[in-house]
């Protein structure tokens, strides 16, 4: 009887950032860029998508992936700047995305691109809550300028809660980070804002231990690949 041959191997896993920021270089682009650096320590291929680059929009309600038949269930009909990236999205492994906190929520940019990544994967149906037929581990990065105690009191836990269940839609575990008490501005001194220490770097030096643990994070997520799909 002759052997199986041995199974192909498998190509590296991909993971896609996300970044929710207008800055490319700040607070936010800097945590995502360390989680895909962890994610390459483990051998894995990596991407970082600018929001603010695409032209776009939120969920219209045309409710294409709700209809009997959708030949594409769980993913988003519409065509403009963000399907691409979307398509990318549900090819992937892993998935990281990243917002500052604006007027206490993420971004408008990130917020309509959530609409377009989760509103097609939720069933009206009894049974199973997701759509979604893959399975994308993620993670979410919150970057504000005020402290933990302060997040607290406005509920942003609760928010932060509340996309992870979103994104565990996807059918797989979603990770949180958020970093808190960030300095807005390279050059404190030409703002209208309380001065506290010099440069760009948050106070108490916060910055640098969540950049370890988003390093950690990607890193974690690039070992938590799923079963090979056939």
């Amino acid at each position: 009887m002759s052997k199986a041959p041995d199974p192909a191997p498998r190509p590296p896993m991909k993971v896609i950032a996300v970044n929710g920021s207008p800055r490319k270089n700040w607070n936010t682009a800097t945590l995502l860029n360390k989680t895909l650096e962890g994610a390459r320590s483990r051998g894995a291929r990596t991407e970082i998508v600018h929001l603010y680059d695409l032209a776009y929009q939120g969920c219209t309600s045309c409710f294409e992936c709700k209809m009997k038949g959708c030949p594409k269930p769980g993913r988003c009909s519409m065509s403009d700047g963000l399907s691409p990236v979307l398509e990318r999205i549900y090819a992937c492994e892993a998935l990281v995305l990243g917002s500052p906190i604006y007027l206490g929520n993420i971004t408008g940019a990130m917020h309509s691109f959530i609409e377009r990544l989760i509103f097609p994967t939720t069933s009206y149906n009894l049974g199973p809550s997701s759509l979604f037929q893959g399975r994308i581990a993620s993670a979410f990065i919150y970057t504000m300028n005020a402290p933990k105690s302060y997040a607290a009191r406005q509920r942003y836990p609760a928010m932060f809660r509340i996309n992870r269940h979103y994104l565990e839609h996807l059918n797989a575990k979603s990770l949180v980070l958020p970093s808190y008490d960030s300095h807005q501005f390279s050059e404190q001194a030409k703002y209208e804002v309380p001065q506290r220490a010099e440069g760009g770097k948050p106070a108490e030096g916060h910055f640098e231990e969540d950049c370890a643990k988003a390093f950690a994070m990607g890193a974690d997520l690039a070992a938590r690949r799923g079963p090979a799909i056939s």
